[in-house]
């Protein structure tokens, strides 16, 4: 073979190699992008709201002190049971002794003064009705004038007593003040629990909380027979909880047990920040109080502890459904029998996208629009625009999000060789 003829060998192999690489190239492209599929199907739906939140007795009472005083005794410590009226400390109490004593001695002077006013007030008033008779008898001997003048001293006795018996009121009244003061030194449990909070020491300054509770609180009786869940709820999830939804509440501390329950209470109004409060705006997430009762609380909880409330908020039996990853959305462009001017406005544009899966007939993924329903953990319920048993792309989510109408797709392998060994 000629030096010319092998050349001519040589790059007609090359060629040849050329051109089964660029087939290769071709067939691997056509045989479309890998991902999973998926049926159709129909499934059991439970729609839920997840908020988290703490946990707090049904009913609690902070005892604050209404007087200022030192703490002399100090009768329970945090996490003993209580009933009601027993006995939990005392404050300093000489003070309102003192003052207790000072106001019935006053009172007792007030009531001598109305005594001797109303003797003053009875001679007064003989006086006068003297005065009367004898002018009457002969007004010579009791002139106009000492008539008057009798007069006058019974209205003066007749003030006067009535002041002296304002003053006695007065003076009981401070007296039952001083009592009440020195009553407030003994507290007692306004009701039956258990002490959750202490906040004082004995030696300490009990004081009262004028502007915050929280400077005069001195302990917490809290009622633990009743336990709730109180969660914060989003402003675009609370619409979707009801009175008497069911709930499934999981408590950190006990992680292995979860607790049911119901909604009990939804606020009408929204949770306020410290910002918010003080500004009169509230520029953050918006959120709600959900208040839970659980049916079957652990005989150990404490308040406070953190907890997660899962509200069930729909179910649905049996109907089709679609896998969340894979609702999509595109462009879509409705048929039309009418030569219509095409709009390219914004709106028009946003109004053409809509939502959908890619329902794959042989081998070609193909847009179709989709009405969702309630949406469940994994699936939404599809209402409208696909029927049992046909195959959609189900993931993954970048190749969905990448897909475009029409395209040719193939099963990934790994979904492929599980399905061969399912069969």
């Amino acid at each position: 073979m000629s030096k010319r003829n092998k050349v001519l060998v040589g790059s007609g192999a090359v060629a040849l190699i050329a051109i089964l690489v660029v087939v290769s190239a071709g067939a691997r492209r056509d045989r479309g992008v890998e991902v999973r599929f998926e049926k159709v199907a129909k499934r059991d739906l439970v729609a839920a709201v997840t908020a988290s939140g703490k946990i707090q007795p049904k009913k609690k009472v902070d005892i604050s002190a209404d007087i200022t005083g030192r703490i002399t005794k100090l009768a329970v410590r945090e996490g003993d049971v209580v009933t009601n009226g027993q006995f939990l400390l005392q404050i300093d109490a000489t003070i309102y002794e003192a003052n207790l004593q000072r106001a019935q001695a006053l009172l007792s002077a007030a009531q001598a003064g109305a005594v001797q006013a109303r003797a003053n007030r009875d001679q007064a008033r003989r006086a006068l009705g003297r005065t009367r008779e004898l002018h009457q008898q002969n007004p010579n001997l009791i002139s106009t004038e000492q008539l008057e003048q009798a007069e006058t001293a019974n209205d003066i006795a007749e003030a006067n007593l009535n002041a002296a018996e304002h003053q006695v009121d007065q003076s009981r009244a401070a007296v039952q003040e001083a009592r009440d003061n020195l009553r407030k030194t003994h507290i007692t449990a306004p009701m039956s629990g258990r002490v959750t909070r202490l906040a004082v020491e004995e030696g300490e300054v009990a004081v009262p909380g004028t502007f915050s509770k929280d400077v005069g609180l001195l302990l917490t009786v809290s009622d633990l027979s009743v336990i709730q869940a109180k969660v914060r709820v989003d402003e675009t999830d609370v619409v979707r909880v009801h009175l008497g939804d069911s709930v499934e509440v999981s408590i950190d501390a006990f992680p292995d047990t979860t607790f049911t329950g119901r909604v009990t209470k939804i606020s009408n109004s929204s949770i306020l920040t410290a910002t918010s409060t003080a500004t009169g705006q509230n520029e953050r997430a918006v959120d709600y109080e959900v208040e839970i009762t659980l049916n079957h609380p652990p005989g150990d909880v404490r308040p406070d502890l953190s907890a997660t409330a899962r509200v069930v908020t729909d179910t649905r039996k049996q109907v089709l459904s679609i896998p969340i990853i894979a609702l999509t959305v595109r462009e879509h462009k409705p048929i039309s029998t009418e030569n219509r001017p095409v709009d390219t406005s914004a709106f028009a544009r946003k109004k053409r996208e809509a939502e959908g899966v890619f329902v794959v007939t042989s081998g070609v993924a193909a847009f179709r629009p989709v009405k969702v329903g309630i949406a469940g953990d994994e699936y939404f319920e599809v209402a409208d625009g696909v029927k049992q048993g046909e195959t959609i792309v189900a993931g993954p989510y970048q190749s969905i999000r990448d897909l475009k109408d029409s395209a040719r797709v193939r099963p990934m392998k790994q979904a492929a060789d599980t399905t061969k060994k399912k069969k």
